[in-house]
């Protein structure tokens, strides 16, 4: 079972035994270069985001432009289902935007964002502790003066002293904070000390049971969803993610990973979702029709050589049974089925599938022929396809 802590901190109405995903490709994905949406293409992606099954939408970040600003309002209004969450910064008139924004949304929450760790105390706001602890009660009492739901985020979480996050965390909840997010903002954990981060801070708040508690990994280091699997071992229940893990620098924490990690190693866990997987490589795919950026090949889940097979030894023992080589099916993800890649490194049991999957009959007498001749056309291409077998063949 998850966690040395073995509980999450999860309020009355939230399941205990469940990680809820928080997807934030329409903010912290779209406002990385080269990801920017149109309002179109924002309601488009939240509608398919609702297809697979997300229980919070982040529509983006009101106050930053008029049209951000309209395209969260647009979301609110048309899907139903998801939580729609915005950010804010914490100060009145972001608060008011989001609000503006969201508030129609069937289920609306308020995320508020400010530093916590004392490179950004200083360096970047210019304050104490205690102002910004102040700054942060005044904005969360605020906006709970006007939404029901309000999430916190203490920013570079990672880099803050403990005791002092907990401080923090406590004046949050104490002013009304229904969700905490402890954000490794800069991607700096190693996956022991965020996971012991997040279990210090539910171990010692009063009354953890008052909010949930969710996770937000960068991916600087590339250890966003390991540090994510921490976080959920060491309490969390929410889990802030994008699809495709696009997002700031090296991209945030990828949805697709977090949720077939749950699913595959749901014995282990014994966490369930919500989200319907047979969804993931259509939404991945929408995204990056959207956007005109690809997924690199060899993407944990979505990339194209994630159930391709290209060795002979693995195309063998996947031929013989699919366990061999692949622990998910691609049914599960939106996938036909795996590929059969063929080129100089695949076997024979590769090359006879592939002619007899084409109706191509080759007598015996011949096979070693056709096979020395597939061999001079492999090394002489990156792959054979299905065209150059036929014309080999003949």
């Amino acid at each position: 079972m998850v966690s040395s802590n073995g509980n999450g901190s999860v309020p009355t109405g939230w399941a205990q035994d469940r990680v809820y995903i928080f997807d934030t490709t329409l903010r912290d994905g779209e406002q990385s270069p080269g990801f920017g949406l149109d309002g179109e293409a924002k309601l488009l992606f939240a509608k398919q985001l609702e297809q697979l099954g997300v229980d919070v939408i982040e529509a983006g970040f009101p106050i930053s432009s008029p049209g951000d600003f309209e395209a969260c309002r647009t979301i609110a209004r048309e899907v139903r289902g998801p939580m729609i969450t915005a950010l804010a910064r914490a100060v009145n008139a972001d608060i008011e935007a989001v609000w503006g924004a969201i508030g129609e949304a069937e289920r609306p929450q308020i995320h508020i964002v400010l530093s916590a760790s004392d490179i950004h105390i200083q360096r970047k706001l210019g304050l104490t502790r205690s102002e910004v602890i102040r700054r942060g009660v005044n904005a969360v009492q605020f906006a709970r003066s006007l939404c029901a739901e309000v999430e916190y985020s203490p920013e570079d979480a990672g880099r803050a002293d403990p005791d002092y996050l907990v401080e923090t965390v406590e004046a949050m909840l104490d002013a009304g904070a229904t969700a905490i997010n402890i954000p490794d903002t800069t991607g700096y954990c190693l996956p022991n000390e965020f996971g012991g981060l997040i279990e210090y801070v539910v171990s010692n708040v009063r009354h953890p049971e008052r909010a949930i508690f969710s996770v937000h990994c960068h991916n600087d280091l590339g250890l966003a969803t390991a540090n994510t699997m921490a976080g959920i071992m060491g309490g969390a229940r929410r889990v802030e993610c994008t699809v495709n893990g696009i997002g700031e620098r090296a991209g945030n924490t990828s949805l697709e990973e977090i949720v077939m990690l749950l699913k595959v190693r749901q014995g282990m866990l014994g966490l369930e979702h919500a989200i319907d997987t047979t969804q993931i490589v259509p939404t991945s795919r929408m995204l990056t029709d959207l956007t005109g950026v690809g997924v690199q090949p060899n993407k944990a889940i979505v990339g194209a050589n994630a159930f391709a097979h290209a060795s002979g030894i693995h195309q063998d023992g996947v031929l013989k049974d699919r366990l061999n080589y692949e622990i998910m099916k691609p049914e599960d993800v939106g996938l036909a089925d795996n590929r059969i890649v063929l080129t100089a490194r695949s076997g024979r049991h590769a090359f006879r599938h592939r002619l007899k999957m084409l109706g191509l009959t080759v007598p015996e007498d011949r096979m070693q022929e056709a096979w020395a001749g597939f061999l001079r056309l492999a090394d002489a291409r990156k792959e054979v396809t299905d065209a150059d077998l036929r014309t080999l063949m003949a």
